[in-house]
């Protein structure tokens, strides 16, 4: 078919759409908030990574000499109870039952070992009955009976056994060990040693490496067995969550006194109910995190607000230049649409000043023959001859009006306008256009419209540009005495489709994609490759679309699909 271009892509729509700043606006916002994601959500990514890892290695800064000394506290009492545990084993080794119910020899026990070990308070022999048949040490606790007390159970359970703190018969706060050796089956002896629990407290004491921090000594029922200087004196219910039994030195968070977070590194003491635990607030071990915790936000704050500066800087100006070139393409393109229209109308003068030529002859010849008859007759003419030749006068002013006023509508600069359009009474208007043309070319034009022709809101002189452009075309590119078929079909979603088909020299299936661009023309030596792009622009503004079917050899058939309602123009 004809080389009349347009493009693929929608030109630019009506100027109030372009200049709407409700557009504009909505340009910026995109804009900023893009470029500010994409600016933005790498550094809060970075800095959150590194928010962690300082966060990491700053608790693990403070918490490793915890691990450590906890450690370290928890193999000196195993040393100091595997030793003590020891002697009172070599003891009965190396001692009969009998030699260790003397009072001198049991004696000379205590200060050898007292001499070579240290810690010991005191010691005692117990008889199967369970009753303290000798004894050496500062009280008097010859003849006490132990039958019932949990530790001398658990001695004769274990074999050895390492009691918590407790108060017993002296009324002060003290741990005993104890070894049990059989004498005959089912039956045997204890021998027990008062340990002193000022070397519990020594070593609780070495890990209070800070102020705010505590150290102590549980046992399984979370009761102190040192002194705490939060949780309070020996004896006392520590409250502390339940700390998982584990033969690994660990560390954990918890929620101490106050609701306050702490962290907590424990041991559990082998061979012992002992458990050895060490508090820090956890404010504490952050000190030097929060100073670099601010400053790295700081960093953070003063960078994202540089950052949406100067996007919203750059976006206001890059979206301000875009809208001055915006205005000034919607008004190139609004003077090419006009232009296109008059050139239309160029092609059209030879038909239409034919069109006028002929009631204005009837005009002439009627007026002359009128004149005539009162200058021929001294009588009056009859009336009726009068009436007619005046009405014959009067019918071909009307044509003439009617034509010029067709054309001066299409022709003039009209502001968008949207009202209730006829689509068939438009079309055979626009071929009012035409239709002298189609006569002397002898092209047959075959209107295919249904009997209740739908009806459609939009802009009627838009329209007439469209259906022009398009029809044009169509005579274009068909030879005389050629074909042309127009046809209204309505079409689901409340939309009309406007068809024109003719059987032309049709478009080359390379050029089917290009019809539409600016500029594109297939005609030798003419055309400005303006229609087509002007057309679908206009179509694409009232909410339509525009698709086209062709073979070459076979003509071409353009559909125009339409909105029924008011389209946003």
């Amino acid at each position: 078919m004809v080389d009349v271009p347009s493009e693929v892509v929608p030109p630019p729509a009506d100027e109030d759409s372009l200049i709407s700043e409700r557009r504009y606006r909505r340009i910026l916002i995109t804009a900023v908030l893009s470029v500010s994601l994409v600016a933005i959500a790498p550094l809060l990514i970075m800095t959150g990574v590194n928010y962690y890892q300082y966060e990491q290695a700053f608790r693990e800064e403070q918490t490793r000499p915890m691990v450590r000394f906890v450690a370290n506290g928890k193999q000196s009492l195993e040393s100091f109870l595997t030793e003590r545990l020891a002697a009172l084993e070599f003891v009965v080794l190396d001692r009969s039952y009998q030699e260790l119910q003397d009072a001198r020899i049991i004696n000379q026990i205590l200060v050898d070992m007292k001499e070579s070990f240290g810690g010991f308070v005191d010691v005692g022999l117990i008889n199967p009955e369970g009753v303290q048949i000798s004894y050496a040490g500062p009280y008097e606790l010859e003849g006490r009976e132990y039958q019932s007390y949990p530790w001398y159970q658990e001695v004769k359970r274990r074999g050895a056994y390492v009691s918590d703190v407790f108060l017993g018969y002296r009324d002060f706060p003290h741990f005993v060990i104890g070894i049990h050796r059989e004498t005959e089956p089912g039956r045997g002896y204890v021998l027990r040693a008062s340990i002193d629990t000022e070397i519990l407290n020594q070593v609780a004491r070495t890990l209070l490496i800070q102020p705010r921090a505590d150290a102590f000594l549980l046992n399984d029922a979370r009761v102190l067995q040192t002194p705490s200087r939060s949780h309070g004196n020996v004896l006392e219910l520590v409250d502390l969550p339940p700390l998982p039994v584990s033969n690994q030195t660990e560390i954990m968070e918890v929620d101490g006194p106050g609701g306050e977070e702490h962290i907590v590194s424990f041991a559990q003491i082998d061979r012992s109910p002992f458990v050895l635990v060490m508090t820090l607030p956890k404010r504490a071990t952050q000190g030097s995190w929060l100073a670099l915790r601010r400053d790295l936000l700081i960093f953070l704050a003063v960078s994202v607000v540089l950052i949406l500066a100067v996007v919203v800087w750059g976006s206001r100006w890059m979206v301000n230049r875009a809208r001055q070139a915006d205005l000034q393409r919607a008004a190139a393109y609004h003077k090419m649409e006009y232009s296109n229209k008059m050139a239309a109308l160029g092609r059209l003068s030879a038909g239409v000043a034919h069109e006028i030529n002929n009631p204005v002859s009837i005009i002439n010849e009627k007026a002359g023959l009128l004149k005539d008859l009162l200058l021929m007759s001294q009588e009056m003419p009859p009336k009726e001859r009068m009436l007619e030749l005046v009405d014959s006068v009067l019918r071909s002013a009307d044509r003439c009006g009617g034509i010029t006023h067709r054309l001066l509508g299409f022709a003039k600069h009209m502001e968008v306008r949207t009202e209730t359009i006829e689509l068939d009474e438009l079309l055979k208007e626009v071929l009012g256009f035409l239709e002298k043309e189609a006569a002397y070319r002898n092209l047959t034009v075959h209107l295919d419209f249904p009997e209740e022709a739908p009806t459609i809101v939009s802009d009627r002189g838009q329209l007439q540009q469209v259906f022009l452009n398009i029809i044009n075309n169509a005579f274009a590119a068909v030879d005389d005495g050629g074909r042309i078929e127009i046809g209204i079909r309505e079409l689901e979603r409340e939309r009309v489709g406007v068809w024109v088909q003719d059987t032309g020299v049709g478009i080359p299936e390379e050029h089917l994609n290009r019809i539409f661009d600016p500029f594109f023309t297939t005609k030798k030596g003419g055309g400005t490759g303006l229609g087509l792009s002007i057309t679908y622009g206009i179509v694409q503004k009232l909410g339509g679309d525009i698709t086209v079917k062709s073979r070459p050899g076979e003509g071409a058939r353009f559909t125009i699909i339409l909105p029924k309602g008011k389209a946003e123009l």
